[in-house]
């Protein structure tokens, strides 16, 4: 398969690097698993009587617009299959040949999709299982401008068959941009995964939403930049799916409002456990997250001998010796919320400090993060399930972390985001599991998936910061899966305005935290189609 920088030359699917958009999104975005959206589909024709064919016309037309856009010039070739997803390459094809594109369709199955869809337009068609045909496909596809992949759809599991395999990786060695309907062919829509052979696209064109599998790796990388079309689905009835997209209009609708006449105390104290003897850098880093994510009033409880510094570097804060047990109690009494972890170590000393402040701090929200969550799973803390029922918590861990905190539990579910509800039901504690994409898992078996995030996040002291925003959001009244949601997106928004790529460090992400909370969401996908309700570029 060619680069993908060599296929995208000339098609702008995602923007050069270091000129990286901020994700576009409605404020009700789902992310339906394929099943999920399957039941829908029955539920909407079968019961509401809205004709499949209605929405398979405008999924082929909306999809054709998007090619448009984005793909402006030379000629399509469909790869359309026997199901819905054959249907829609049908659509699409027919709508593009009417608007004056050079359009030819392969039949990718035994069986062809539905030719009335074509409403007789007589489009140049080849039998991928024709004896001979191999040659002729190749020499359309070499020349093509770009390739449509409506082979599979959301519909399958486990690997495609010999025929379709063979078709997915000759469309991915073509090295012609691709674009897919509704899912690339091969991946899981329900969980992302690729069990064979699978459709690389340089653009996916999801209809109604953007499938769970699509959002989640390793399906995400084949998705490539994921656009959601409008295909006139009815509102969706609460509880349909179980998980949506966090994007900047949903965020916007989430972030704490101050009214005119509040002062420091009303708009959030928070109180920050972090900081070994010789680990100040976490404690200032979350400390100076959270003012600029809004906390009113912050103080940090750390080793005697971080003082000098922790006041030198965050002199907005007030620090308090975690050591010094009245003096603690009274601080976790006197907060809205309490965040610990960054930096604290797994000392002896540490673990009285956590015990210490989750006795005085009452029924106050929580959060645990980094060596706060090595002490629990180290039996040195509370458990999680006696603590999540007593009192509103939110967990942070990464992969390491939450694999140490099962390391003794069994016949747990080994896909990242299932793992994440799995504990998130078992601790009645809200989970937010780092990763690429990060997700929030409520007890209530809601998951929200992070839509910023890229490699350039990868960097130590990242989960600091996060710890510091969410911790921050917590202190202003937000409920546990909404302050992690929205740590998760104003880190990543703070990440992409400053486009620094692999060179991006915490700092930087803390500087630029104020503007990501006053920025706006965009109106309109910069495809600047009114249909388009979702615009993620591919990932970095």
């Amino acid at each position: 398969m060619a680069p993908r920088a060599n296929r995208n030359r000339g098609a702008s699917p995602g923007g050069p690097r270091g000129r990286s958009r901020i994700l576009f999104g409605d404020s009700d975005v789902h992310a339906p698993t394929g099943s999920e959206a399957a039941s829908f589909d029955r539920f909407v024709i079968d019961q509401l009587g809205v004709p499949g064919p209605t929405l398979i016309e405008n999924a082929g037309r909306s999809a054709a617009l998007v090619l448009e856009r984005i793909f402006a010039r030379g000629s399509v070739v469909v790869f359309a299959g026997s199901g819905n997803n054959g249907g829609d390459g049908l659509a699409l094809a027919r709508a593009l040949a009417g608007w004056g594109r050079s359009v030819t369709v392969v039949q990718a199955s035994a069986r062809s999709p539905d030719a009335r869809l074509l409403h007789q337009w007589p489009l140049p068609t080849l039998d991928a299982g024709a004896e001979g045909a191999r040659g002729e496909i190749q020499r359309v596809t070499a020349s093509a401008g770009v390739l449509v992949d409506a082979v599979l759809g959301t519909g399958i599991s486990g690997a495609p068959r010999t025929p379709q395999a063979r078709i997915l990786e000759g469309m991915n060695r073509a090295g012609r941009p691709l674009l897919s309907l509704d899912i690339p062919s091969g991946v899981d829509a329900d969980t992302g995964a690729v069990p064979g052979a699978a459709a690389r696209a340089d653009v996916t064109a999801a209809f109604g939403w953007p499938k769970l599998g699509s959002l989640l790796q390793p399906g995400r990388v084949h998705a490539g930049r994921l656009v959601a079309v409008e295909i006139g689905f009815p509102p969706v009835p609460r509880g349909t799916f179980g998980a949506r997209v966090v994007t900047p209009a949903w965020a916007q609708d989430m972030l704490p409002v101050r009214r005119p006449e509040t002062h420091k105390h009303q708009v959030g104290s928070l109180l920050l456990l972090a900081g070994a003897p010789g680990m100040a850098g976490a404690a200032i880093m979350a400390a100076r997250a959270a003012l600029r994510a809004g906390a009113g009033f912050v103080r940090i409880a750390s080793a005697s001998s971080n003082r000098s510094v922790l006041q030198g570097a965050v002199p907005e804060a007030v620090f308090v010796d975690a050591a010094d047990r009245p003096a603690l109690a009274r601080a976790a009494m006197g907060s809205t919320a309490v965040a610990a972890g960054p930096g604290l170590g797994v000392a002896p000393e540490a673990a009285a400090a956590l015990e210490a402040v989750l006795e005085a701090s009452g029924d106050a929200p929580v959060l645990l993060d980094a060596d706060a969550l090595n002490l629990v799973a180290a039996d040195a803390g509370p458990p999680l399930g006696d603590l999540g029922r007593a009192r509103p918590v939110l967990v942070t861990p990464h992969r390491g972390e939450m694999k140490r905190l099962v390391a003794a539990a069994a016949d747990l579910p080994d896909l990242p985001h299932e793992l994440a509800l799995d504990r998130a039901a078992a601790w009645s504690c809200t989970v937010l599991l780092k990763g690429n994409p990060s997700v929030v898992a409520t007890p209530s078996k809601r998951l929200l998936v992070g839509g910023l995030g890229s490699s350039d996040l990868a960097a130590a002291g990242m989960g600091d910061v996060l710890s510091g925003v969410a911790g921050s959001l917590l202190a202003q009244g937000c409920d546990p899966s909404v302050a992690g949601a929205l740590a998760l997106h104003l880190t990543g928004v703070a990440a992409a305005l400053g486009n620094e790529g692999p060179g991006l460090v915490p700092g930087d992400v803390i500087a630029r935290l104020s503007a990501a909370v006053r920025r706006q969401p965009d109106r309109r996908s910069r495809l600047g189609l009114p249909f388009v309700i979702f615009d993620q570029e591919a990932p970095r």
